[in-house]
C-alpha cells in the first residue's frame, strides 16, 4: 500500500521549506464560478501600513477574480477605480468596491487622461486590449497586474518587457499555476533528488468538450485572428509551468494540430444555425446551447444576468437567440485548433511532450515526470511518487480550487511586491514569464509551417 500524506502535512512541509503557512480552503470565499478559494497565508508577508490602491481595467470574469481579493482583504488591496464599457459590469464592480463615480470610466483610455491616482493597474481587458493600457500604465508610473497572455503579438510582448525595465516598474503576469501548491510541491520534488535527474515530462491539458465549445468555438476566443491563438489563450500557462518547474530554457519546439471537428462539413443533418431555431438533433447534441446554458444553467460566467433569479431564464434565452453563445458549434466562424500537440526540447536534453485536447469528459491538468531514480504521476488534486531505489510509493492529496489555489496567492504576492517595491517577491514577473510566450509563438510557427523552430532568448 502506498504511504498517504495529507494535504495538511504537505503544506506544513512546504511552510517549513518556504516560510509559508498552510492555505485554508475557505468556506465563504468563492470565485465567480462558485468554487471555493484557497486563502493565502504566507509567513513572509508583512503587515501593510496602508493598502495598495489599484484601478481595474476590465470588470469581467478575471477582473472579478482578482478584484475579489480586495473585497476579502481590504487592509491589503483597495480597488479605487474601474474601466469597463459594459454598463452593468461597471455598476456592479463599482458597488462591490465602493468606487466613487468620478473614478468610474467607460474605456481604459479614459483612465490615463487623469493624473496618476493609484499605485497600480489590474489589466483584465480582452487579450487584444492588453498592450495599450499596459504601456499607458507603465509610462505614467503605475505597477501592473497583467492577465495572460501578455499580448497576442510577440513584438508587443517584447515592447512591454522593454518599457517595464526602462521605467523600473513591476509587471506581474498572471501565470497563476506557479503559485498553486500542487505545482510548487511538484517542482520541489523535481529538484530535491527524489527522482534523480529529470529525463522527460508528459503534460496534458484536457480542455473538456463543453469548455472548448463555450470558450473557443462560441466564446470570446473563438477566432484566433481577432483574439489570440489557443496555444497562448489557453496554454501559455502550461508552457510556462513546464519551463518554470524545469528551470531550463527551451531550445527547440515542434507542434501539430488543427481544427478537425467543429466545422460546417461535420454539421449533423437537421441542424440549424442556432440551437433554439428548431434544430432536429438539439436534444441529443452534447454541445446544445439550450442544454448547457438554459437547462443546466452552467457556464454562465460570461453572461451578464439580472440578480433576480426568476428573470434569469428570459435573459439566458435572449443570449441564445442573439449572441454567439446560442449558435451551432458547426456553424460558427471559429478557427481555433481542437487538438494541439507540442514537442519541446529544453536545455540538458530534457524533452517534454505537451498535448492540449478538446475532446475529454474531464478537466484538470495531468503531468508525468520521468527521472533517473523515480517518477511522479499527478493530476492537480494530488500525485503519486515512486522511488526506483527503494520501491516506496508516496501519495500526496490536496483540496483544490480554480487554478489549484494560485489566483489569490498571486495577488497576495503582487500586493506585497508593490508595497515593498521588490519584484523578487514575485515568481511571475514579466522578465520570468516572457519565454513561455516566445515558446507559444514558436509553436504556432511550427504548426502552420510544418517545421521545427529554434527558440532563442
Amino acid at each position: 500500500m502506498p504511504n498517504l500524506i495529507s494535504r495538511r502535512d504537505w503544506l506544513r512541509i512546504i511552510g517549513i521549506a518556504t516560510g509559508a503557512s498552510s492555505l485554508p480552503l475557505s468556506s465563504w470565499a468563492l470565485d465567480d464560478n462558485g468554487e471555493k478559494i484557497l486563502l493565502p497565508d504566507n509567513l513572509l508577508h508583512k503587515k501593510l501600513n496602508k493598502p495598495v490602491t489599484a484601478i481595474t481595467c476590465g470588470a469581467g470574469n478575471r477582473g472579478n477574480v482578482y478584484g475579489n481579493y480586495a473585497a476579502a482583504y481590504p487592509d491589503q488591496l483597495d480597488i479605487v477605480g474601474v474601466a469597463e464599457p459594459i454598463a452593468l459590469r461597471n455598476e456592479r464592480y463599482a458597488q462591490k468596491h465602493h468606487i466613487e463615480d468620478g473614478n468610474r470610466f467607460r474605456t481604459w483610455e479614459d483612465v490615463f487622461k487623469r493624473p496618476k491616482f493609484a499605485d497600480a493597474v489590474i489589466i483584465s481587458t480582452p487579450d487584444n486590449l492588453h498592450f495599450g493600457p499596459c504601456m499607458a500604465a507603465l509610462n505614467m508610473g503605475y505597477d501592473v497586474l497583467l492577465e495572460k497572455p501578455i499580448s497576442p503579438s510577440e513584438q508587443e510582448c517584447l515592447d512591454i518587457l522593454a518599457l517595464a525595465k526602462k521605467k523600473g516598474r513591476i509587471v506581474a503576469v498572471c501565470h497563476v499555476l506557479r503559485y498553486a501548491p500542487y505545482f510548487v510541491r511538484l517542482k520541489e520534488m523535481m529538484h530535491n533528488g527524489s527522482i534523480g535527474e529529470v529525463i522527460s515530462i508528459q503534460h496534458l491539458e484536457p480542455i473538456m468538450h463543453v469548455h472548448m465549445s463555450h470558450s473557443y468555438v462560441r466564446g470570446n476566443w473563438h477566432n484566433s485572428k481577432e483574439t489570440t491563438p489557443i496555444i497562448l489563450a489557453k496554454s501559455c500557462h502550461d508552457l510556462d509551468i513546464l519551463k518554470w518547474m524545469l528551470e531550463k530554457h527551451c531550445r527547440q519546439i515542434s507542434a501539430f494540430g488543427d481544427l478537425k471537428w467543429f466545422r460546417k462539413e461535420n454539421a449533423p443533418e437537421g441542424s440549424t444555425d442556432r440551437c433554439v431555431n428548431g434544430c432536429a438533433i438539439e436534444a441529443n447534441c452534447p454541445y446544445s446551447a439550450k442544454r448547457i446554458y438554459y437547462d443546466k444553467r452552467s457556464w454562465l460566467h460570461h453572461f451578464d444576468l439580472p440578480e433576480d433569479k426568476s428573470k434569469q431564464g428570459d435573459a439566458i434565452m435572449e443570449y441564445l437567440k442573439n449572441s454567439n453563445y446560442g449558435r451551432c458549434v458547426y456553424h460558427m466562424d471559429n478557427d481555433q485548433p481542437d487538438h494541439y500537440t507540442t514537442n519541446i526540447l529544453f536545455e540538458n536534453n530534457i524533452s517534454a511532450a505537451f498535448s492540449m485536447e478538446a475532446f475529454t469528459s474531464y478537466e484538470g491538468r495531468r503531468t508525468r515526470v520521468m527521472g533517473s531514480m523515480g517518477d511522479i504521476v499527478g493530476d492537480m488534486t494530488g500525485f503519486t511518487h515512486t522511488d526506483f531505489r527503494t520501491g516506496k510509493v508516496t501519495e500526496w492529496k490536496q483540496d483544490s480550487d480554480t487554478h489549484g489555489g494560485g489566483d489569490w496567492r498571486l495577488v497576495a504576492d503582487w500586493v506585497q511586491a508593490i508595497a515593498a517595491q521588490d519584484p523578487s517577491l514575485l515568481s511571475s514577473t514579466i522578465d520570468a514569464s516572457i519565454e513561455s510566450h516566445v515558446m507559444g509563438f514558436a509553436a504556432e510557427k511550427s504548426r502552420k509551417e510544418m517545421v521545427t523552430v529554434a527558440v532563442k532568448m
